[in-house]
Order: structure tokens, then C-alpha cells, then sequence
């Protein structure tokens, strides 16, 4: 095995990997834009930020790659040093998942008005936030790859916490849609997109934290965490923006009305919008995530 097969392999395919990734992402970012959703400021403000994060983490990856592979290749010693990128990756992505969670907890709390439970999310939120940016301050200060395995007292909490939140969103959202089932194939179709979205937004998010987090303390001599650290923050963006775009489907399943009920319940549309009079007997998927949401 050579000597850069456990230091730029995985670097180089966390890189191809995060790039191919962006690649799917920007087309989700376009036909966001592109679909022209009648979505609330906040919604339109989450989606601009996550593409100007993704845009500027990948670009400063494939510098990162550059700078090893290309401007260094003849120059081994390099690798004993971390490319700010590198340091980068963990405020990058806790930063995505921060948005994730705010956004899921805003949906939770829009279907539920329950204080309590949005008060859990966004505390473990915050925490989990606090816990990755104190992770990537710690190993832009450190500087040498070497001595990386000083932020495992960080490094694990973050990443075990960001599971947690992960799961415990996904799982209380499906909990909820999953009570709104009423027998009714087109309602119960809409609910199974809802819970899908749920589900992939936590369980992919949760896959690559836990590979970061096992490779980052199994294998600290090696950049094997690299492959998932640097394309997580991608996940979270491809799961999210999957998430808001499942309504491009909807429309061709739902009356006007009980589509723009159900964004505005998930607290997509604004909810000053008014709707059209009612135009079809389709109700009960209206009625039910109504009365969730009084």
C-alpha cells in the first residue's frame, strides 16, 4: 500500500464524492427557483444561504485537493499540515445542520404548537451547533494533522449529538404524519412523501456523522473521516431541498386548496395567503392537518 493511500485517497474521493454531490444539489437549488414556490421569506432565505454554503465549502475543497496533489506534489511534508479547508469542513457542517434543524423544528412546532417539544429541538439544536464550531476552531488552532485526534473530546459529543437531534427530528415527524392517516389513497400517498422526507433527511445525515465519527477516532492516522466529513453538509441540503421539492409532485395529486393547506401547515407558504373557494370534496387531508395545527 502506498504511503498517500491513507492520506490523499480518501481525501480525493471526499472530494469527487462532495463534488458529485453539489452537482445534484445546484440542480435541486434551480429547480427550486425554477418551480417559483409561493414560499414564506424565511423558507427562500434557508435555500440561498444553504447554496451560497455549499457553493463556497465545495469550491474550497477542490482548493484544498489542488493545493495537496498538484501545487505540493512533489513536496511530501505538506501533509503533515491541515489546508484550511480541512478545519473548515466542521464549521461548514455544522452550520448546515443547524439549518436542518431549525427547519425541522419549525415544522414540528407548526404541526403541533407544542412549546416543550420545539424547546428540546432547539436546544439540543444549539448545542449541537456550539459543540461543531467549537470542533472546527479547535483544529484550524492545532494546525497539524498529527495532533487532529486532540478534538476526540469535542468530536465525539458533536457528532453523537447531531445523530441524536437527526433522529429525534425524523422520528417525531413521522410520529405525526404518520397519526394523520386516514385510509383515503391520495391522502395517505401525500402523508408517505411527507414521512419519506422525514425519514431521509434524518437517517442519511445521521449514516455519514456516524462513519465520520467512527473513522475520525478508529483511524486517526489516516483521512478515511475525510470521505464523510466533507460531503455531510451536501446530504443535509440534498435531503432538505428533496424535501420542499416533493410538491412539485404534489400538484398533479392534490385540489389547489388542499396542496396550499398542507404548505401552509408545514409552514412553507406564508399564512396571510388566501386560498381559492373550495372546489372539490377532497377535505379530509385539509380537515386533519388542520385540526393538528389549532
Amino acid at each position: 500500500m502506498s504511503a498517500y493511500d491513507k492520506t490523499l485517497g480518501p481525501l480525493l474521493v471526499g472530494t469527487l464524492f462532495n463534488t458529485y454531490l453539489y452537482g445534484i444539489v445546484t440542480h435541486q437549488f434551480a429547480s427550486y427557483y425554477r418551480a417559483s414556490f409561493d414560499d414564506r421569506l424565511a423558507v427562500k432565505c434557508v435555500v440561498a444561504f444553504l447554496l451560497v454554503l455549499d457553493t463556497f465549502h465545495s469550491v474550497a475543497v477542490v482548493y484544498m485537493a489542488w493545493v495537496y496533489m498538484v501545487t505540493n506534489h512533489a513536496n511530501p511534508t505538506v501533509l503533515q499540515f491541515s489546508v484550511w479547508p480541512y478545519p473548515f469542513t466542521p464549521i461548514g457542517t455544522a452550520t448546515s445542520a443547524f439549518v436542518t434543524h431549525l427547519f425541522l423544528g419549525d415544522s414540528i412546532y407548526r404541526l403541533t404548537h407544542n412549546k416543550a417539544l420545539f424547546g428540546v429541538i432547539i436546544t439540543m439544536a444549539l448545542l449541537t451547533f456550539g459543540l461543531g464550531m467549537a470542533n472546527g476552531v479547535k483544529a484550524w488552532i492545532i494546525h497539524m494533522n498529527a495532533d487532529m485526534p486532540r478534538i476526540n473530546s469535542l468530536a465525539i459529543p458533536w457528532l453523537s449529538m447531531q445523530v441524536i437531534v437527526d433522529m429525534f427530528s425524523t422520528v417525531t415527524l413521522s410520529i405525526i404524519f404518520a397519526r394523520e392517516k386516514t385510509g383515503m389513497p391520495t391522502t395517505d400517498s401525500v402523508l408517505r412523501r411527507l414521512i419519506r422526507g422525514a425519514i431521509q433527511t434524518g437517517l442519511f445525515g445521521s449514516i455519514f456523522a456516524l462513519g465520520y465519527l467512527i473513522t475520525f477516532v478508529l483511524l486517526p492516522e489516516a483521512n478515511f473521516y475525510g470521505i464523510f466529513a466533507i460531503p455531510i453538509g451536501r446530504i443535509y441540503s440534498n435531503t432538505l431541498l428533496d424535501t420542499l421539492l416533493v410538491r412539485e409532485k404534489l400538484k398533479m395529486e392534490m385540489t389547489y386548496n388542499v396542496f396550499e393547506e398542507t404548505s401552509r401547515m408545514m409552514g412553507w407558504i406564508p399564512t396571510t395567503k388566501e386560498l381559492r373557494p373550495p372546489i372539490s370534496t377532497s377535505k379530509s387531508f385539509t380537515t386533519c392537518m388542520t385540526a393538528r395545527a389549532l
